[in-house]
């Protein structure tokens, strides 16, 4: 078994956090798959899922940040700019036209 939790060993842990979105986002994709394996034992297991919480808090405290950023930019800096709703555009086959 320990040959099997050797695999998380390229994911970091402490507070080192990778340096963008991108990074942290794979590191959670390589960490669900191993935990989805089945092949890690319960302490691996464990220290996995601790591993994918820090890394989601950090991935969620970065989107925290650009949201702010974007409405910085947008608030009242001029006439023209200003806050408005993110719409999604309707998906093909919705029949909105």
């Amino acid at each position: 078994m320990a040959e099997r939790d050797e695999r998380l060993a390229d994911v970091p842990t402490g507070e080192a956090a990778p340096m963008d979105f991108a990074a942290t986002l794979e590191q959670l994709e390589r960490l669900v798959e191993r935990l989805e394996s089945g092949e890690l034992s319960l302490e691996g297991s464990l220290s996995a899922f601790e591993q994918g919480v820090r890394l989601t808090r950090d991935a969620q405290r970065r989107l925290d940040a650009a949201e702010l950023k974007v409405q910085s930019l947008t608030e009242g800096t001029e006439e023209s700019l200003g806050l408005a709703p993110f719409d999604t555009p309707p998906a093909e086959g919705d029949g909105e036209r």
